[in-house]
């Protein structure tokens, strides 16, 4: 009734609706539908104006609970969730992530990694008492506790440890601050491998970065500090550091799952899980020796990852990534004398790394280190203030008109040649193109993802898609 539900990530909503009561109710339900043994629980949260508040709620339903907060403040949710492994504890963060202003949400991890929809289901379905909630004001007075510094060494610890103090040596990275939750951690990150760091644009008001549609004017930005500064790639982050925005040295963004395919040729992967929106480079490249596709949300990547390490075994490298570039290892991997832990969520730091680091054992700049995968180019954007039954309705329609669809979608581009609705509705036309809606599962949106040999020709298939589908609905 509260408006407040799991989405691909999380469960979130309007920040007016996130009320003290709902956000204990959320987390007494996760300590007793999903971690009832936990003694200690990891809590930390990201820079959004009101993540303390919900954090506070949080913390007041762990103390209710019987068990010890371990806070760790504002951090990336990849580092919350790798030092609460490392503890063998289960973890709540408060963020929303990339979504808007006046939204935000609460991820849960148990003690060994991202909760499952079942886990989501069996919160759903508990029963929590809030009377014990006398005021409102009650949770949200709760003092946080003093924050402990410990997981961030952690963090820093986990890339220097595997990659080295000269990973980076001589490169110029710029960081484009803005709100992120990571952008002090991230430089100390990328100096402590070697490279100088250029800080920009640092705000406190938050900026809601999507890695998928990134702003125009975050387009511009990136390309008028190439101008003005020297640098040899642009990096940042979503608000919560579990997706990597990466730019070239003339600031050109690359795509999320042009970045997923290097980071896993990278790390040598044997075995790579993505979303059926990722970019089809992945098993065109053929350097792996299978691609399973998925459900977007990491929770089916990470169960696709679990099934091909039972399947292949120990010995087999195991990675998965979403098309937003958010990079998962499913596998412990030996490197340069030691090992990178598998981290089965979503991490903007790897991915990052990894291209800079690609770029500098090739040789080559980072816009020419996707110059060796097949010419396939990805554009994605989506319809705001879209309501998801409108989407859902829509998609059900055009799956069961082949000829609406066709019109919708791309009309320029063939007839219809293979239809996947593994998750909304993904179609391939006759001459390669393909076209992809469905409903964010965070926000009332109709993403559209589209895919073509040149990145105009996929730009303007997105764009005209939805163009198409807006004039649709208004008359």
């Amino acid at each position: 009734m509260s408006g407040v539900q799991f989405g691909t990530s999380g469960a979130r909503g309007l920040v007016s609706s996130m009320s003290d009561a709902v956000c204990y109710a959320y987390a007494q339900a996760f300590l007793r539908a999903v971690a009832p043994g936990a003694g200690t629980v990891v809590l930390g949260h990201d820079l959004r104006p009101s993540s303390p508040a919900i954090a506070a709620a949080c913390a007041r339903a762990v103390r209710d609970a019987g068990k010890q907060v371990l806070f760790v403040g504002a951090l990336p949710t990849p580092a919350i969730a790798y030092h609460a492994a490392v503890q063998g504890a289960p973890a709540i963060v408060v963020t929303g992530s990339h979504i808007p202003f006046d939204r935000n949400g609460i991820k849960f991890y148990r003690a060994d990694g991202e909760i499952s929809k079942q886990d989501e289901q069996a919160m759903l379905d508990a029963e929590v008492e809030t009377a014990t909630l006398a005021t409102a004001t009650a949770v949200a007075a709760a003092s946080l506790p003093a924050a402990t510094a410990e997981p961030a060494q952690a963090y820093l610890q986990r890339y220097l440890d595997v990659f080295g103090a000269q990973a980076l040596a001589g490169m110029r990275i710029a960081i484009y601050e803005h709100s992120s939750v990571a952008r002090d951690i991230l430089r100390t990150i990328l100096e402590a491998l070697g490279a100088s760091v250029l800080p920009l644009g640092r705000t406190d008001e938050f900026v809601p970065i999507d890695t998928e549609a990134v702003r125009p004017e975050d387009i511009e930005r990136a390309a008028r500090w190439a101008q003005e500064h020297t640098f040899d790639a642009i990096v940042s982050t979503d608000g919560d550091a579990d997706r990597p925005l990466i730019g070239d040295e003339q600031g050109r963004w690359l795509r999320g799952d042009i970045v997923g395919t290097l980071c896993s040729q990278y790390l040598a992967a044997d075995y790579v899980v993505t979303p059926v929106s990722s970019n089809t480079a992945v098993e065109r490249c053929g350097q792996f020796k299978d691609v399973v596709r998925t459900r977007i949300g990491s929770p089916y990547v990470i169960a696709g990852m679990e099934q091909a390490a039972a399947e292949h075994g120990q010995q087999a490298v195991v990675a998965g990534y979403e098309a937003n570039g958010g990079f998962l290892l499913g596998s412990d991997i030996a490197r340069n004398g030691a090992v990178l832990k598998a981290l089965p969520t979503r991490d903007a730091v790897l991915p990052i790394v990894a291209v800079l680091g690609l770029a500098r054992e090739r040789g080559c700049r980072v816009s020419e280190v996707a110059r060796d995968l097949p010419p396939r180019f990805t554009a994605s954007d989506r319809l705001q203030n879209f309501a998801t039954d409108l989407s859902r309705n829509l998609i059900e329609r055009l799956t069961h008109d082949a000829v609406q669809a066709g019109f919708l979608l791309a009309p320029q581009s063939g007839q219809p040649a293979h239809v996947d609705t593994t998750d909304g509705l993904r179609v391939t036309f006759t001459n390669g193109d393909i076209v992809h809606l469905r409903p964010s599962g965070n926000a009332p949106e109709l993403r559209c993802y589209a895919e073509a040999s040149t990145q105009e020709a996929a730009e303007a298939l997105c764009q005209a898609c939805l163009a198409r589908i807006a004039e649709t609905m208004r008359t």
